[in-house]
């Protein structure tokens, strides 16, 4: 450990973890351009690189990425990541009553925080959750993306009948397409342009984005702003602080997003709306979540950084990537030579404690780099809503496009923002719809998939016996029975309130 630390703290190393932050940071501010985008495009300069410089230029753009991308779902409402959705359920409330500030430096302390819980669980817990992992088959996945729609109780706004219709319906958007499991065509009324599917980040923004530039356009208010912006000393230390003296919830949501991020294929997006739905759950002011309540964001970011570290765990310690940006880390190792599994911790064991610490000191090489940028970029607000609503528009358009390159993906994003925003206008809250969009294709593969291993063995113990699956539904159950008891009782305050 001692001389990963070493081999860290090189010059060279450090440059490369510096490199990495700055082209992270860059590469998540832009809506559409994910941290798999950016580690793709930085593998090719690592290949002249020593493998552990190299490695720590990618830990650097992936943690980094993952912070940035809370700055446009902060700022404008622009969930560039499905991880910052539940970001912006708080962050762009508080941007638009002037506290964007403090929404972003809350974003950078919570994430450096999650990063270094879950850099340091990858360094001294690999083994252990490696097992842990390897229990996870299609049942088990089933089971936490039904646990995860439990959700939308916390964000379906007035009507908990409505946020179960948004979930719903965004679920059915997903599975617009072919099917994972067994190439099937799915709603899409011949066209061969719609075999693709709609791409996740492509379909938040339009769930997100588009109807606030309508909003704005709507407004034809010339001369009005997103929000407002007062600068005010002492902003970074007093964010800290007021995190701080709530740690549970900073603490709680770390653990988390690295429990989350150590199974294959769930990650960051799965992650942080979990956090953000325990946050609310054990608040003692759930109406302040969704009105811009920093502990929101705190939940959101500290889980989604968390993942990325938990992602490292079946990465390098089964070979299996945790994540998709898992997956081009895991792809660079091979080509340097390194076979991530077992046996690395034994043969190279200085590489592997290398690369942890260099997650962590990514982590806070991100915080400072976030509270310096904090303020001005929090005065993007100040701007009219007749020239930031083109430019919202503009990244929505080039950010939708950019992930695959299809124009079919930015025709659906925009079908489905016009949509959503006359859905809002009747009730409906954009974000089940967003959030049954992300866990659509976690849900359906792995149900099908257990399906077919129902057919050599009897159902029931496929889907509800084993101590994971009798877990999952057990806090499935509790959170539903949770849900209802405080609708309830909130149902009753109201009815005892005198008119």
């Amino acid at each position: 450990m001692l001389d990963g630390l070493m081999l860290m703290l090189a010059p060279g190393s450090l440059l490369a973890i510096l490199i990495g932050v700055l082209a992270g940071t860059l590469v998540g501010a832009l809506p559409g351009f994910t941290a798999t985008m950016g580690t793709a495009l930085l593998l090719p300069l690592t290949f002249a690189m020593p493998v552990d410089q190299g490695l720590a230029m990618l830990g650097g753009l992936y943690v980094a990425s993952m912070l940035a991308d809370a700055i446009p779902a902060c700022l404008v409402n622009i969930p560039g990541t499905p991880s910052a959705m539940a970001t912006a359920f708080d962050g762009f409330p508080m941007t638009q009553r002037g506290e964007g500030q403090k929404a972003i430096v809350a974003s950078s302390f919570s994430a450096m925080v999650g990063t270094f819980v879950g850099g340091f669980t990858f360094m001294f817990l690999t083994g252990p959750l490696t097992e842990v992992a390897l229990r996870f088959g299609p049942p088990e996945f089933f089971w936490v993306g039904i646990f995860s729609l439990t959700i939308i109780g916390s964000i379906s706004g007035d009507s908990l009948l409505k946020g179960i219709a948004g979930g719903l319906f965004g679920m059915l958007i997903g599975t617009i397409g072919i099917s994972a499991t067994g190439a099937v065509s799915r709603y899409t009324f011949g066209l061969p342009d719609l075999r693709g599917g709609l791409n996740v980040v492509a379909g938040l923004i339009g769930v997100f984005a588009i109807p606030q530039v309508l909003t704005m356009v709507a407004e034809r208010n010339q001369t009005a702003t997103v929000g407002s912006y007062q600068r005010l000393p002492g902003v970074a230390t007093a964010t800290v602080r007021e995190i701080l003296s709530r740690p549970v919830n900073l603490f709680r949501s770390s653990v988390i997003g690295t429990l989350v991020g150590i199974l294959p294929g769930a990650g960051s997006p799965v992650a942080s709306p979990l956090a953000y739905n325990e946050a609310k759950r054990w608040s003692k002011n759930k109406k302040a979540f969704g009105k811009g309540e920093v502990q929101g964001v705190v939940a959101s970011e500290a889980a989604g950084n968390a993942a990325a570290g938990g992602a490292m765990v079946p990465t390098l310690g089964l070979g299996i990537p945790g994540s998709a940006p898992a997956a081009v880390i895991l792809g660079s190792l091979l080509l340097h030579g390194v076979r991530p599994g077992p046996l690395l911790f034994q043969s190279q064991p200085a590489l592997v404690y290398g690369f942890a610490w260099a997650i962590v000191a990514a982590g806070i090489f991100t915080f400072i780099l976030g509270s310096l940028m904090a303020g001005s970029l929090a005065r993007m607000v100040l701007m009219p809503t007749r020239l930031l609503a083109p430019i919202v528009l503009f990244l929505s358009v080039a950010g939708s496009y950019a992930v695959r390159n299809s124009m079919v993906d930015l025709f659906m994003m925009l079908g489905l923002g016009i949509l959503v925003f006359f859905l809002s206008k009747v009730g409906f809250h954009p974000a089940p719809i967003g959030l049954g969009i992300i866990l659509g294709p976690i849900v359906e593969p792995a149900l099908v998939q257990a399906l077919a291993v129902a057919r050599a063995r009897p159902i029931l113990d496929v889907f509800f016996l084993g101590p994971v699956n009798i877990t999952i539904i057990a806090l499935t159950v509790a959170s539903v029975s949770w849900i209802a008891f405080t609708n309830r009782k909130e149902g009753r305050e109201r009815l005892a309130i005198p008119d």
